[in-house]
């Protein structure tokens, strides 16, 4: 596989940026906090403006012995990240947070902060967006619409088609269908649908990637990518004709391959992506081959946005045992995506 995503995180594009990221720590009672405190102590390729109640925040650096002063974004509008420096643009929790515990009260919070975001980056005031992780069960037993940051997002943005994409190293994975029950994947994946997300993956690697003309993968659905028909037809009925319609518009699509043999050394060696139909498919090879290095993007939006790669991780909030390399990542992965869209 090329290694456009790794490598433009670490060859300087973005580095030492002037451009600001927006940082939502996520769920207030998970290790977010915990993670966007320890980057903000030291070096960072870019300057970062937290979007979160700065009591959450000053409360946790305590909790965590961390030396992290928490100014108000607008009196401190430096372009560079100081160390030891977090920015804060406050937004109030509903309740009091305990670590490890949260609170169907705090889910209008944990929005609010995406919708200040996402407002911010619109705007041009922040330049993309980095996301912690959220408790998506606690959202939704607050009687929210919620099924994740990706659709979350797609709506804020007015954006018809966000594709979720992790990338850990030189390996990519694109989805059609995200958060939804496996006996509901097959009816989702449509003639329209992939022609959608066809479109966006290819479309979003070469305009925020920089990949000119980008070779994806593309997974069938059943086994054996259906076995001729014989383990289901929706690879040869739906998949293959959406992958000829993409080829035909100039896309370099190549499948449907049987997902338990494209994630081999073999396929990938030129490939710039994988498309899985669905959610488990896909990641557990990503997340096995990069976990803690991992990065997700969400293609199809009108803003810049990466998120880590795990969970909430609530048994180690405030036990200063939590690991930021993901979230580090995601950073420099949308610092060097932003430094490109503004170039």
């Amino acid at each position: 596989m090329t290694r456009p995503t790794s490598k433009s995180a670490a060859d300087g594009r973005g580095l030492n940026s002037p451009l600001t990221i927006a940082l939502t720590p996520g769920e207030p009672a998970g290790i977010g906090p915990d993670i966007s405190l320890a980057l903000a102590a030291g070096s960072l390729p870019v300057r970062v403006v937290a979007i979160a109640d700065r009591g959450l925040l000053a409360d946790r650096a305590k909790q965590l012995g961390l030396s992290v002063s928490l100014p108000d974004a607008a009196d401190c509008p430096g372009k560079t990240h100081t160390p030891g420096v977090l920015p804060v643009h406050h937004v109030p929790l509903a309740a009091a947070v305990q670590c490890g515990r949260p609170d169907p009260a705090n889910a209008g919070y944990v929005l609010a902060t995406l919708d200040e975001a996402v407002d911010g980056c619109r705007s041009g005031r922040w330049a993309g967006l980095v996301t912690g992780p959220i408790q998506k069960s606690t959202i939704a037993d607050a009687g929210h619409d919620f099924s994740g940051h990706t659709e979350y997002l797609a709506r804020l943005t007015g954006a018809p088609t966000p594709v979720m994409l992790l990338a850990a190293d030189d390996l990519r994975v694109a989805l059609v269908t995200t958060h939804l029950p496996l006996a509901s994947v097959p009816a989702a994946i449509t003639p329209e649908r992939l022609d959608r997300v066809i479109g966006v993956l290819c479309e979003d690697l070469a305009r925020r990637f920089g990949i000119a003309q980008p070779r994806v993968l593309v997974c069938g659905l059943n086994p054996h990518a259906g076995e001729g028909g014989h383990l289901g037809r929706e690879d040869e009925a739906i998949i293959a004709p959406a992958i000829a319609r993409a080829r035909a518009a100039g896309h370099d699509v190549r499948g449907p391959y049987p997902a338990d043999t494209v994630f081999t050394p073999r396929h990938l060696v030129d490939a710039d992506a994988v498309l899985a139909m669905y959610h488990d498919q896909g990641l557990p090879v990503l997340k096995y081959a990069g976990f803690g290095r991992a990065v997700n993007v969400t293609l199809g939006l009108p803003i810049v946005r990466t998120s880590v790669d795990h969970g909430t991780a609530l048994a180690l909030a405030g036990s200063g045992n939590a690991d930021a390399n993901s979230l580090a990542v995601a950073l420099a992965l949308a610092a060097s995506l932003a430094a490109r869209a503004d170039s």
